[in-house]
C-alpha cells in the first residue's frame, strides 16, 4: 500500500505502524520543543511518547500505536503540538 511520508508516497507493509514507516524512511519521529533534538520511537508498545507524529493531521498522536492504511498522511512532529482555542 501507499502511504505519504512528509508529502512523498512511501510503499508500506500492512500491519505495519506508522512509527516503523518513520524509522525506515526518516530515522525519526520528531524533533523536540524544548532542546529541538531528534526523537525517534523507543519502546514501539505507546509507554514512551517519543513516536509522537501527525497523522492525517492530527498532531501528538502516538504513532507505534497507529496501524497504517492506504492513503494516510504521516509527517514528524516539529515542536509542541499546536492549540487551536
Amino acid at each position: 500500500m501507499t502511504v505519504f511520508v512528509e508529502g512523498q508516497p512511501v510503499e508500506a507493509r500492512d500491519g505495519e505502524t506508522a512509527a516503523s514507516v518513520l524509522l525506515r524512511h526518516l530515522g525519526s519521529a520528531r524533533i523536540t520543543p524544548v532542546s529541538e533534538s531528534p526523537r525517534a520511537p523507543f519502546c514501539m508498545m505507546g509507554c514512551c511518547f517519543d513516536c509522537l507524529a501527525e497523522i492525517d493531521g492530527k498532531g501528538s498522536t502516538q504513532s507505534c500505536l497507529v496501524p497504517v492504511r492506504e492513503g494516510m498522511t504521516i509527517a514528524r512532529q516539529m515542536g509542541a503540538r499546536k492549540v487551536v482555542g
